[in-house]
């Protein structure tokens, strides 16, 4: 059993990510793979203190690559669940300012 501090993981930052803080209040997270929406929504509202309103999970596959002498098949990155958590538009999680 996961405790409601083990659901997120660590926030995920790329330019997507940036621009959906900035302009849609979503926030991305690297979740635990036994996590369901409503354990990330209360780890979310609990950790940040702040209001949610909408939760999206959503598996991402693993990158492989082939090998050029043998042809095996390599897992490069592996797979992983994200949430998005979308916030009011008032809330704020204040780790994510200074990346804006």
């Amino acid at each position: 059993m996961t405790t409601i501090y083990d659901v997120l993981r660590r926030p995920l930052v790329t330019e997507k990510t940036n621009y959906q803080v900035s302009k849609l209040h979503q926030y991305v997270f690297e979740v635990s793979d036994d996590a369901t929406k409503t354990m990330v929504k209360d780890a979310v509202e609990l950790l940040f203190k702040v209001k949610v309103q909408r939760v999206n999970i959503m598996n991402t596959a693993a990158k492989r690559t082939r090998r050029a002498r043998s042809r095996r098949m390599v897992v490069r990155n592996p797979s992983y669940k994200k949430a998005i958590v979308t916030l009011s538009p008032e809330d704020r999680i204040p780790f994510f300012e200074g990346v804006e």
